[in-house]
């Protein structure tokens, strides 16, 4: 086993100790505090074909949901999906069909077969994922370039989930970049903002 240089252990230990901080301005939560979906598998995002919002898919072993990613609004469900189609390993792309306003369409999903959701946003935030306590994961929240760590906790990075009885599914921000996505096998919770912010 290789042992971890001394910058490696301050690091591990400083991203061991933050505390979970609120998404800054100009992020909002889209729930109260989660939405439970339990046997959770994966997600994916979408675009409203209406009104133009980010929708959030959801792949569980209940089946599919969709949900707006600026209400909250739970916006189709499908409790019985095709088993041929109905997990995203079922396709060589990692992707299931879309349903309620984005029937007809494929939706690719991130989470426990594989696949990735953005980890930036055009205009300079970062989500990354770190496991300095194995196997308990968090998803730490970055504005502007270079090694945002080095700046104290709530400057630059904000540790803003942890997950601690859930295994993670995936964290990522919509194509958008107006929703940040964190999914865990029985959760997802999203925080949004508004175009152009």
């Amino acid at each position: 086993m290789t042992e971890l240089s001394p910058y490696q252990r301050d690091l591990r230990d400083c991203l061991a100790s933050v505390p979970v901080l609120p998404a800054p301005a100009p992020w909002q939560p889209v729930f109260d505090s989660c939405a439970a979906v339990g046997g959770l598998l994966g997600i994916g995002f979408a675009t409203h074909p209406d009104s133009g919002h980010d929708l959030v898919m959801v792949v569980s072993t209940d089946g599919h949901g969709l949900f707006d990613a600026v209400t909250g609004e739970k916006v189709a469900r499908d409790r019985d999906p095709d088993p041929e189609s109905g997990t995203p390993d079922a396709a060589p792309d990692l992707t299931c069909p879309g349903l309620g306003p984005i029937a007809g369409r494929r939706v690719h999903i991130a989470g426990l077969f594989g696949g990735g959701l953005h980890a930036t946003t055009a205009d300079g935030w970062h989500v990354e994922v770190v496991s300095p306590a194995w196997p308990h994961h968090r998803v730490l929240l970055s504005r502007g370039s270079g090694m945002p760590h080095r700046d104290p906790h709530g400057e630059r990075w904000w540790h803003v989930f942890h997950s601690h009885g859930s295994e993670h599914r995936a964290a990522g921000f919509s194509p958008s970049g107006r929703t940040l996505a964190v999914a865990t096998s029985s959760d997802v919770t999203l925080w949004t903002r508004a175009p152009g912010i």
